[in-house]
Parts: C-alpha cells; structure tokens; sequence
C-alpha cells in the first residue's frame, strides 16, 4: 500500500472515529435522562395493505426494483478482467463484467441470436474467469465490452449488421468498493452520488474498497420484503423478541437516528456505556464505531466489531418475491481491513446470519405478521411510533418514490 493510500485510510478511520464519538454523546445523554430515544415528531399509521395488496407489491417491483439504482455487489467480486458476476434477484438476469478496460459493465445476461442465458453462476453469483461471453447454445461470443465477436456458420447470417446485435447493456457504476446497477436496459452509465446525496460521505467513510469476503449465504421467507426489513430499523424489541440475545447486550428503546434523504444510520447503546454516565467526558475510552447504514430501497450494511481491532460490515439486501407474501435475503458477511492489513481472521465472524438465533427470531416474526395481516379486515391500519423513526422514514420514502399515500 503506498503512503497516499495508508494516509487515506487513517483519515477515513478519523472520521468514523468522530462519528462514533459524536453518537456514543447523544446515547449517553438518553442515559443521563433515564432512558429517552430520538423521536419522530408524531406516531404514523399505515394501511396493512401495503404488506400484503398485490397491485402494490407489483409497483414496487418495477418502480423500486426496476427503476432504482440497487447495490449488485463488491468490487472485489470482479476483481480482473473476465470476471464476472451475475445479478438476478430484482428480475432480469444481469451480467457484470470486469472488461478489458478495467471497467465495469453490465448486460442483459441474453443472447442477441435466441434469449439463451451467456453465464452460469456460483451460488455467491460470481463465475469463473473468461475471455468472452459465449452462448452455450449455439456457441455466438461477445467480447467483454459486449460486442458481437463470433458467429459459427456465419455464413448462415449473411446481411447481419454485427454492430446491432452487440449485448444490450444497462446502467452499471462502481463506486468506492461497491457495484450499483439499474436493473433494466439503459444507458451503461448511472449517477450513483446523486443517488446517495449526502448519504455519500457516510458509505464512504467505511472504506469499503478494502472490504475482504468472509461469507455469502441466503435465505427465503413467508413475508413481505418490508416486513423484514423493519426489524432491522428498531431496537424497541430488544428486550422481549430478543431477551437472550440482543436484548443483553444492548438497551431496548434507545437509538440515535440520523437520515440522509431516503437513507439512513441508526445506532443502539450497548449496556456496557452504562458504566460512562455521570464520568466526564474526557475520562471516557475511545468510541469503537458500529452503526446500521440503510441504503434506499432495500440494503442494511450493519457495521461492528467481531473483535478488538477486528471491523466488519454485513450486508443484507432484501427482495421481494413472485408474491406479496414472499421474499428472499442475501447475506454476504466481509472484513474491513485497516490500513496495511491484508489478514481476515475467518473464525472472528461466528456463526452464519441467515441461522443465527437473531434471524430466526426476526423473520419468524415477519412470517407470523403477514398470516395475521393476510386475514385482517378491509381498511385496517397499523401504527408506526414516534420512537420507530427509521421505520416511519423508510415507509414514508417508498409511498413518495411509489407515488402513493401510505
């Protein structure tokens, strides 16, 4: 690593370090004041309709998953030329791949001769090194930059224009460590720091460029993609759905909650800053960074510690299924290296999230909310309080982007 690079990651670790340290203030001061919590600034109800109406789960599925840029994956997955990296889960299959220029690229994953598929992935959807992207039915072969190279028995295809039959791309960008797409046709092109606004400078404080992959796995539910997704925007049930776990190490019904457009950081007081009431401040160790990061509309990056020294970022991106009432989750688990360290302790990261008691307590939940909501009676709404502000944000941020009320 070159001395540029080592003092950019010092500055990074500077920075994480003064937002952990600004956070650990305000969760303090819930403390001194017997247990208070950011606040919305009223309760919000919301119909139970939009769990389980599936004229709504389909706007969704084409205004959220087809029209926004979505996290496909790390750099890393496609680290030289002729990798690849297939994305599917928000509905046309997706190749990524690292061209000849260094550049990522993104492609429908269909043949211009018949729609055969170009790629077979690994079940973390990368795929083995390749020269070119070729047909496994007749054999026709693009180059990594997605152009017509080869036709066997050209001569059977005489007057094709070649330049009209290159693979049809769509709007890809890599962005500090991470890959954004658009998951439809388009421009190869896409605008990612506009997306993120000033979410930007938070993603890019966690270095992620160095991230090193631990683990990928995933998982299905009964349940509506939302309803996952809000057990991770509250610490409320802390205490009761996971008293013997969470609910131990960490106080329920206390955050700090920061928004950043439709994005979001939400951090929960562990019990042990306890111990720092009533201590002046400069008497206090130094603050260890950790945080849950929601990337709009689908993405939670929880960021911690598996040990000292040790940072970690664990991914979940949540998609919805054929039906309103179904779901998947992929999990991909990576190291944040510091400056200079090229070492992952693989033992540091315990046991796989999409098994762990904490999931199942979670997503045991969801399924069992959307039985009830399936059967609940026609106009019934639920309500979201002023200590839920993550969940408020996040459902107030799909009504506007839906363009429904909620």
């Amino acid at each position: 690593m070159s001395h540029e690079q080592k003092q950019a990651q010092a500055e990074l670790a500077a920075r994480r370090g003064a937002v952990a340290a600004a956070m650990r203030r305000r969760m303090i001061a819930h403390l001194s004041a017997g247990g208070t919590t950011d606040l919305a600034d009223d309760v919000l109800g919301i119909a139970a309709s939009v769990y389980t109406d599936p004229v709504r789960a389909e706007l969704e599925r084409r205004e959220l998953f087809g029209q926004l840029p979505l996290l496909a994956g790390y750099a890393h997955d496609i680290p030289a030329p002729g990798d690849c990296l297939v994305f599917e889960d928000a509905g046309p299959p997706i190749v990524l791949v690292r061209g000849a220029d260094g550049i990522a690229h993104g492609f429908l994953d269909m043949c211009r001769h018949r729609g055969a598929r170009l790629v077979q992935a690994l079940p973390d959807g990368r795929c083995h090194r390749r020269q070119h992207l070729t047909c496994p039915f007749h054999g026709w072969s693009y180059d990594l930059q997605g152009r017509l190279v080869g036709v066997p028995g050209s001569a059977g295809f005489d007057g094709m224009d070649a330049g009209t039959r290159q693979l049809v791309s769509v709007p890809v960008a890599e962005w500090h460590g991470l890959l954004f797409v658009r998951a439809c046709a388009g421009p190869p092109t896409l605008d990612v720091a506009a997306f993120l606004g000033s979410f930007a400078d938070e993603l890019r404080m966690l270095g992620l460029e160095r991230a090193a992959p631990v683990r990928h796995s995933r998982l299905a539910a009964a349940c509506n993609w939302k309803l996952a997704l809000d057990t991770y925007a509250e610490g409320y049930h802390f205490a009761t759905l996971h008293a013997s776990t969470i609910g131990r190490s960490h106080y329920s019904n206390i955050a700090v909650f920061d928004a950043f457009g439709p994005h979001w950081r939400i951090g929960f007081p562990e019990k042990a800053l306890g111990a720092l009431v009533g201590v002046p401040e400069a008497h206090w160790p130094p603050a260890q960074f950790g945080a849950v990061h929601f990337l709009f509309p689908n993405t939670v990056l929880v960021v911690g510690r598996s040990g000292p020294g040790a940072l970690f970022v664990r991914t979940f991106r949540l998609y919805p299924g054929g039906t309103p009432d179904t779901m998947s989750c992929r999990i991909d688990v990576h190291a944040l290296r510091e400056a200079g360290d090229d070492t992952v302790d693989h033992a540091a990261f315990g046991q796989d999230d999409a098994d762990s008691e904490v999931t199942r307590e979670d997503y045991g939940m969801a399924e069992q909310i959307q039985r009830n909501l399936q059967h609940a009676p026609p106009g019934l709404r639920l309500l979201l309080g002023r200590n839920e502000p993550a969940l408020q944000a996040g459902h107030r941020h799909v009504a506007a982007a839906l363009g429904v009320p909620l």
